[in-house]
């Protein structure tokens, strides 16, 4: 059985912390995260698709999967995206420095940034503040919620879900700490998480669990279609607490807590979602592949006139079904039916009478539901983003000014 963590708490045999190198406008602003496994791990991880990908991303793929990890630096404020060789040089330099400290090979060390695309990172900083964090690390729950916040840039909260599951009669922990709040959608990882595990996972087992938690969290959820050049989750599992899955059903029950992790900090990305008003959840089913059903709901969750209709809680459901109709799946209109927070709009191609005052205090609750019903097949698909709100242009329209 999984069951929730009342606060986020470090698997055994993980320690982190969170130190403030200078990097941001603001120099008292934490701005580096590590995460120290005391033996090695299996480590895996899922990247971003997009072919600008940053330094980091590139290390990562070369040293992953394996199965001596033994920790993961992270630095915000700059992405160290579109630096070249330098970027990849100065990537690399943050992995031995924190070898260096912890005392282990270079390339047991991962390593994200988070930022500004285009700017070289100020290595000096990173080098004087590295050892002072890798000194720091402590299984303490505000190291680790220190470490949530050295990840962030403009989040306005950290982001942290621990899960707990019985494996061969043992209690064992997966905890992850994301960072997101825009630049966010499906198409890998869409942001930056680290997951841990005192779980005995084999390397080989992670990159499978890892993609199925991402397939139905990350990347089920959008904000603004922008697939970021950073995007990262990595698992790692040490086996401090002794228990592996014993059979097909602990594997599984395992893979339904790292689930449940993933899941819950990909809604914590989309709540935190700059300048958002409105969570939304968008459900597609009746579609003959999930494929279908993902490419309506994406044309759904991205649409700016479906996101300015719900920021103005206008039950103009016109747009949504428009929406679906352009996404490139064939459907005819009476396959269709539409329902938002409860309201039958749209039946079988054809309207239906409401009271739109009604739908529009429903909305008004900041929660809304878009159910969308074909009659084509059986596959289903939930995808979550927000609402598009001045606030959030103005934010990102003077981002880096």
């Amino acid at each position: 059985m999984t069951t929730s963590a009342p606060l986020p708490i470090l698997p055994l045999g993980f320690s982190a912390n969170g130190h403030a190198c200078g990097i941001k406008a603001d120099p008292n602003r934490l701005d580096l995260a590590l995460f120290v496994s005391d033996r090695p791990a299996a480590a895996a991880g899922v990247f971003t698709q997009n072919r600008v990908c940053g330094a980091p991303v590139q290390v990562c793929r070369e040293r992953l999967p394996r199965g001596t990890a033994r920790a993961v630096v992270i630095n915000s404020g700059n992405s160290n995206a579109c630096t070249g060789d330098r970027g990849i040089a100065d990537a690399k330099r943050m992995t031995a420095l924190v070898a260096e400290g912890i005392g282990c090979a270079a390339d047991d060390v991962l390593v994200c940034s988070t930022g500004v695309i285009g700017r070289l990172l100020p290595i000096d900083k990173l080098a004087a503040g590295i050892p002072v964090v890798a000194k720091s690390v402590d299984a303490k729950t505000e190291s680790f919620e220190r470490a949530a916040r050295g990840m962030m840039t403009t989040d306005t909260v950290p982001k942290q879900v621990t899960r707990t599951v019985e494996l061969a009669g043992t209690t064992v922990r997966i905890s992850g700490a994301a960072k997101g709040a825009a630049m966010i959608a499906p198409n890998m990882a869409t942001m930056l998480c680290v997951v841990m595990t005192d779980a005995a996972i084999e390397a080989g087992q992670l990159p499978g669990l890892l993609k199925k938690a991402v397939d139905r969290s990350f990347n089920c959820i959008t904000i603004d279609g922008h697939t970021s050049t950073s995007d990262t989750v990595l698992l790692l599992a040490n086996g401090a607490s002794g228990a592996a899955p014993k059979s097909a059903q602990e594997l599984s029950a395992f893979q339904t807590a790292l689930d449940d992790v993933c899941m819950e900090l990909s809604q914590k990305i989309i709540r935190d979602g700059e300048g958002a008003s409105h969570f939304v959840t968008v459900d597609v089913s009746g579609l003959e592949s999930v494929e279908a059903a993902t490419r309506i709901a994406k044309a759904v969750c991205d649409s700016a006139l479906v996101k300015t209709a719900i920021t103005g809680n206008d039950p103009n459901w016109g747009r949504i079904v428009s929406a679906a109709g352009y996404a490139g799946i064939p459907f005819a209109e009476k396959e269709c039916s539409l329902v938002v927070n409860g309201f039958e709009l749209y039946q079988a191609g054809v309207p239906l009478p409401f009271n739109e005052g009604e739908v529009s205090a429903a909305m008004r609750t900041g929660e809304i539901h878009i159910d969308l019903k074909f009659t084509r097949g059986s596959s289903v698909v939930r995808f979550w983003t927000t609402d598009l709100t001045a606030e959030y242009v103005r934010l990102n329209a003077d981002y880096t000014t």
